[in-house]
């Protein structure tokens, strides 16, 4: 009979870190386990992907921003009726909570997934405070696991975590869902009547981590090259994004949050990511799968998705002159060359970040852990 597993998160709204736990909880629903996701806060999106396949939705309705012990409480009452062989948790205060409640819950197997480089607010100095927190905490964590190279190395580097306890398992794509599909792409050109343009896709929450301001000012020094930009998301600088756009005359789409952002990939000539704080980017994964070509800031893991001058080009973060200097290179591609690129970035996508690949490195990371507690238990855990 295989394992229990709660996947516990921060929250489930629209993000590259939420839809990684969406998809790997459908994957394992698919394989045969009885899943779960719980959501610190009130969901937002993904509940009817996720109850489509049979994973139960939980959440413990904590407030953002607010240390509320009832959410603690919500959390051992969900683990002691599920009964999960496994808790997997995702982002830091996720991480946090899943540590303390192995204090009072006797969960065989805890693992903590790291999946930014900088886990930080906007306003905030640094990450000291919840290095230490994840530092004081580590013995209650089996594993850690962290989404790409760079992410690891950070949190090694401050102590964070020892690296005899950390793993790379990298984000994971669906791609059967983001592949290269023209027949889809000429339609959505259509719907966004942009006919013979060059179109530049950014795709993601308007809020400082992105930097858009700095994409913005970088597609500026392109203004008259008959170039398009389309933004697909929401967030807190919508407003101010907009002005600014509309300050320096660009001719940029705001389309808003997208659940079609695949389509939009097909439709689009080149992606674009201006990210100051990065993990493993889902969009360039996503990108890479739809044989786009990307131009993308070295936040994070970018340079580990994207093969620099192979499947696209990498720029130092807050660079607009270096990105727009990348951009107008792949404007400038031949044809020929530009297909290559394009090939190169979908057998990257299935050779190195498929889901199905994933998910089986994630199997493996389970079996592993609960074979070692189940010999240091000397019985099956939760019988």
């Amino acid at each position: 009979m295989k394992p229990h597993i709660a996947l516990l998160t921060t929250s489930l709204d629209r993000g590259g870190a939420e839809a990684q736990v969406v998809s790997l909880a459908v994957e394992l629903a698919r394989r045969g386990y009885k899943t779960a996701v719980i959501s610190l806060t009130v969901p937002s999106a993904y509940k009817a992907d996720l109850s489509d396949v049979g994973v139960e939705v939980f959440s413990l309705r904590m407030s953002p921003g607010v240390a509320d012990p009832r959410g603690l409480w919500r959390l051992i009452r969900f683990l002691v009726r599920f009964r999960p062989q496994v808790l997997n948790s995702h982002l830091f205060h996720a991480n946090i909570l899943a540590r303390v409640a192995r204090l009072f819950v006797p969960v065989p197997v805890v693992i903590s997934t790291l999946h930014s480089a900088s886990e930080s607010g906007q306003h905030r100095t640094g990450t000291r405070a919840r290095d230490t927190a994840y530092r004081i905490s580590g013995w209650l964590a089996d594993r850690v696991v962290a989404v790409c190279e760079a992410v690891a190395a950070r949190h090694v580097a401050c102590k964070a975590v020892r690296r005899a306890k950390l793993r790379v398992i990298p984000n994971g794509v669906d791609c059967h869902v983001f592949r290269p599909d023209p027949e889809r792409g000429a339609a959505m050109r259509g719907e966004l009547r942009v006919g013979d343009a060059f179109v530049w896709l950014a795709a993601g929450r308007l809020m400082w981590k992105k930097d858009y301001p700095t994409m913005l000012r970088a597609f500026g020094a392109l203004h008259g090259r008959g170039s398009v930009l389309v933004v697909a998301g929401a967030g807190p600088q919508t407003g101010e994004l907009r002005d600014l756009a509309a300050a320096i005359n660009l001719n940029v789409r705001w389309l808003g949050a997208r659940s079609d952002v695949a389509a939009l990939m097909n439709a689009s000539d080149g992606l674009v990511l201006s990210s100051v704080v990065e993990g493993l980017p889902m969009v360039l994964l996503e990108a890479a799968a739809s044989g786009l070509i990307a131009v993308s800031t070295s936040a994070g893991g970018a340079s580990e998705a994207v093969s620099e001058g192979q499947t696209g080009f990498v720029v130092p973060v807050g660079d607009a002159e270096a990105l727009a200097t990348a951009m107008t290179r792949v404007e400038s591609l031949e044809a020929s060359e530009r297909e290559r690129m394009a090939e190169g970035a979908r057998a990257r996508a299935l050779a190195l970040f498929d889901i199905h690949a994933v998910t089986d490195a994630w199997e493996r990371c389970y079996r592993d852990l609960l074979e070692r507690a189940h010999q240091a238990q000397d019985g099956p855990p939760w019988t």
